[in-house]
């Protein structure tokens, strides 16, 4: 069974900092691109940053650009993402993916060209 699980959201305060985690179990995705996606209540699903299989080429949402890092360890089978100056807009279940088409080059800003999901985790910014 192919899990992703998603860790280290919380309640925080405008301008605060998070680091979010996506661990693989079950098989590597070190060959393949991963997503980082959002969504609020009321929301569709919203792309917010991409990075391909081997960490070289990263994509970001205009609305995290400059704000959010994300970055992966392979050794690890872990996709970070590293969200500063968060604020309240930023508030959303925040959920990690994996492309599994060959190549892993790709940047996929959709939710529908990708393949496996995690659960989620919750990320609260209060104004």
């Amino acid at each position: 069974q192919v899990h992703l699980v998603e860790s280290g959201g919380g309640s925080v305060q405008a301008g605060d900092s998070l680091r979010l985690s996506c661990v693989a179990s079950g098989r590597t995705f070190n060959s393949f691109a991963m997503g980082w996606f959002r969504q609020a209540p009321g929301k569709e699903r919203e792309f917010v940053s991409a990075i391909t299989w081997n960490g070289e080429s990263t994509s970001y949402a205009d609305s995290v650009k400059g704000r959010f890092a994300v970055s992966r360890d392979s050794a690890l089978n872990t996709v970070y993402l590293q969200m500063n100056s968060l604020k309240f807009e930023d508030t959303a279940v925040y959920y990690c993916a994996v492309d599994i088409s060959p190549g892993g080059t790709r940047l996929p800003t959709t939710p529908y060209e990708y393949d496996i999901w995690g659960q989620g985790t919750q990320v609260t910014v209060s104004s």
